[in-house]
């Protein structure tokens, strides 16, 4: 198997970014982080799944990626709403 270097960076960059929105929660409280951080978590379980060997157009890999983008819409809207 032959890894895709597009597919590793983005497991790369969603982990950083999973670490990162986790510290800033820490630090600040700020929900919005979290769902970041829950979100590109599960981006990054995806392009993970690719790595071993799931194809991207497997069930569980598109499950993961649509999961992945609600909980970022419902973290904007949330934010959009909060007084």
């Amino acid at each position: 198997m032959v890894a895709d270097i597009t597919t590793i960076l983005d497991l790369v960059f969603g982990v950083i970014i999973l670490f990162l929105g986790l510290w800033v929660y820490k630090i600040k409280q700020y929900a919005l982080a979290l769902y970041l951080a829950l979100a590109f978590g599960i981006f990054a379980v995806s392009y993970l799944e690719i790595l071993l060997g799931v194809s991207s157009s497997d069930i569980s890999v598109i499950f993961l990626r649509v999961l992945a983008s609600l909980v970022i819409i419902y973290a904007l809207i949330r934010e959009a709403l909060v007084k």
